[in-house]
């Protein structure tokens, strides 16, 4: 699917992954509504961009289901019909292990990330069924399919992403609608402080240049253009870095090891 001329709109679009898809998008000529539930950061969007009126914001909160689902008319009304959504919206959860993470926390998690992309998705399916090609695309994780240590809720959230898509894909085969399920590795973006989460100190004193190796970070650049590439691609399973693709191929032959791995290379995540 060419998504030039297309109109897209992007969940997440003030800040990390979502704004450099936003931004991608309309230097490949796409009419772009960006979505977030932040103002400020639609503001550095909009202004990142200096698209005009290829451009179009939106604040909204995705785990309001009533906002949610006024937003596809507000988004026609000012850009015309909807040919593609990647909704790229999620946060992380505090770096603590399951028996000490508050329920507050795991609400939280599972709210933006599960319920979030359930409402985004029911409320724009019906207008991309109407439309002679369409895509939807939502972001899972690495974590969504190998656990890591801290992480336990979202990742729980990013697989049940990943499998609703994958259950998208199944009921839409015979329909003019495509879909892609996206899994990022370690991306550079702020996503902890977007999550109103601090990184564990034991993992801020380790880093450094040394540590590229260890823990291999795509950009956030680089990850909207893999991501654009493989919706255009029709591809369903869009593995953004090399170790998403490494690690998803290790999960697969050598489950168990695959765990011990990233245990041993994560552990300090929940180091006092």
């Amino acid at each position: 699917m060419d998504l030039r001329e297309r109109v897209v709109v992007v969940t997440g679009g003030g800040n990390g992954i979502g704004r450099q898809v936003v931004l991608e998008l309309l230097r490949r000529g796409a009419r772009v509504a960006a979505i977030d539930i932040r103002a400020d950061s639609l503001d550095e969007t909009a202004a990142a961009a200096g698209a005009g009126d290829r451009l179009a914001t939106f604040v909204v909160d995705i785990t309001d289901r009533e906002a949610t689902e006024a937003l596809p008319p507000e988004v026609v009304d000012v850009l015309g019909p909807v040919d593609a959504l990647i909704h790229v919206a999620g946060i992380i959860q505090p770096f603590v292990p399951l028996k000490d993470l508050g329920y507050d926390a795991i609400e939280r998690v599972v709210n933006v990330n599960l319920y979030g992309t359930i409402h985004i998705v029911k409320a724009f399916l019906p207008l991309l069924l109407d439309r002679p090609i369409a895509h939807v695309a939502t972001v899972s994780s690495m974590g969504g399919f190998l656990p890591v240590p801290g992480q336990t809720i979202y990742g729980a959230t990013k697989a049940a992403v990943k499998l609703m898509t994958e259950g998208l894909y199944s009921e839409l085969l015979d329909t003019n609608v495509g879909v892609s399920v996206i899994m990022p590795g370690s991306v550079s973006t702020e996503i902890t402080a977007n999550s109103g989460v601090d990184l564990p100190a034991a993992v801020s004193a380790q880093a450094g240049p040394e540590d590229a190796g260890r823990f291999p970070m795509t950009s956030a650049e680089d990850a909207a253009a893999i991501i654009i590439d493989g919706i255009e691609k029709g591809r369903l399973h869009i593995h953004v870095g090399r170790d998403s693709w490494m690690l998803s191929l290790l999960k697969r032959v050598a489950p168990k090891r695959s765990m011990h791995l990233i245990q041993r290379q994560m552990k300090s995540l929940l180091a006092p």
